[in-house]
């Protein structure tokens, strides 16, 4: 998968949740078979489509689109 396919699935699915998900629902919902996602993807998101982690239950991160 390119970086261009992975940012439009990421942003289409928090655009619709916008309570924001972990990267497990991520995974799952999208089909993603990476473990974990790439650092550098990441910071990418961070800058292109202002992306914002914070700490949710536990070790999970919640994924948001910031407004």
């Amino acid at each position: 998968m390119k970086y261009v396919e992975f940012k439009a699935r990421i942003q289409n699915a928090l655009q619709d949740n916008p309570n924001g998900l972990t990267w497990k629902d991520l995974k799952n919902t999208l089909n993603f078979l990476y473990k974990i996602p790439c650092q550098t993807w990441i910071c990418q998101l961070e800058d292109e489509i202002h992306l914002v982690r914070s700490k949710g239950k536990g070790r999970a991160f919640i994924w948001k689109i910031d407004k």
